[in-house]
């Protein structure tokens, strides 16, 4: 079977064998610090691990009270990074992310401009509540999530490294919500859908909350070595196959590809980054599940958190009660079968 490797791959077998027996003992570290503060909701924080550890974004999208913002800031503490929270809200401008330039004085009277960076200048930026804000000021973040540095006054300003958004989302049922535009939809790397808890979970967060005393986190890495976990995903090994399943499915949820399900019910479908998106979380799921290399299961699990913010339906579809998590089913069903 052949193998694909990524171009910055140079570790030879055992070494990567090596490197990733460590990162399963670190990544063991974070879930158990994380369930420290996080009762329940294994997906979720799967899936959210899973962008990080890929080197990508998140969007969270879940109704109010479902402890979305406080598994942001646990993130923050348990991989050792810089942190900071923007609440989005309808009067929220551009420049309260990203700064500004501002006007000093020296004792002479000369005057120069001097840039003050804004919350955006940081490792882990808790975008809470993106959907509450205008689309003028949802599209401050494009450039920093894509190009990972902020033009401002015509001059590039660098972002820390590693930087991930960690992105909530109140349904857009809800009042007061603006839709995201796609091409930021598109920089996310995963939608994590975040449904209420189980009740042995509700049950435990009840007795655990509500007392004098809460649990908390503890750093399990530094950023350092998150980035060389986010470097070793990139140098696991993805087989034909796997390359193969993720082409396959990707190409078939686009109209006029020969699908007759996707051609009759969507209207636009997911570019090339939902591939490379594919190629990356496959490879951090199989490792976060202790494998050395990703599975085609890896890539129909991620079907859904990958494609459903990629895609739109027609209006016939939707007119029939449809959604996109019913035509991503279907696909899956059909690649699976």
């Amino acid at each position: 079977m052949g193998v694909q490797n990524s171009p910055e791959a140079g570790l030879d077998e055992k070494a990567v064998i090596a490197a990733a027996e460590r990162a399963l003992s670190d990544i063991a570290v974070i879930r158990k610090e994380v369930a420290k503060v996080i009762f329940g909701q294994e997906s979720v924080v799967e899936q959210t691990m899973l962008a990080v550890l890929s080197g990508g974004h998140a969007l969270l999208v879940g109704v109010p009270g479902l402890a979305k913002t406080k598994l942001v800031a646990t993130l923050g503490t348990v991989l050792g990074l810089s942190s900071s929270r923007i609440q989005f809200t309808p009067d929220l401008m551009p420049s309260d992310i990203l700064g500004s330039e501002v006007m000093d004085q020296d004792e002479n009277g000369k005057r120069s401009f001097r840039f003050v960076p804004g919350p955006i200048f940081t490792q882990l930026l808790m975008a809470d509540e993106i959907n509450r804000a205008s689309p003028r000021t949802q599209s401050a973040l494009l450039q920093a999530m894509q190009e990972y540095h902020v033009t401002v006054a015509g001059r590039p300003n660098d972002l820390p490294k590693p930087f991930h958004v960690l992105a909530t989302q109140n349904p857009l049922e809800q009042e007061g919500t603006y839709p995201l535009p796609e091409a930021q939809l598109d920089r996310f790397l995963l939608q994590v859908d975040v449904d209420y808890p189980e009740l042995a979970a509700e049950r435990q967060i009840l007795l655990e909350t509500t007392g004098v005393s809460e649990a908390h986190a503890g750093a399990a890495i530094s950023a350092d070595r998150l980035i060389e976990i986010q470097t070793l995903i990139r140098q696991m090994p993805v087989s034909e196959k796997v390359l193969d399943a993720i082409l396959s499915l990707v190409r078939s949820a686009r109209p006029g590809n020969g699908v007759a399900s996707t051609d009759k019910h969507v209207a636009w479908g997911p570019g090339p980054r939902a591939g490379q998106a594919m190629m990356l979380c496959a490879r951090a799921r199989a490792l976060y599940e202790g494998r050395l290399a990703p599975s085609v299961d890896d890539v129909l699990a991620l079907a859904e958190p990958i494609l459903q913010h990629r895609m739109a339906l027609t209006f016939g579809a939707r007119a029939e009660g449809m959604s996109v998590r019913d035509v991503i089913a279907d696909l899956v069903r059909q690649a699976g079968g």
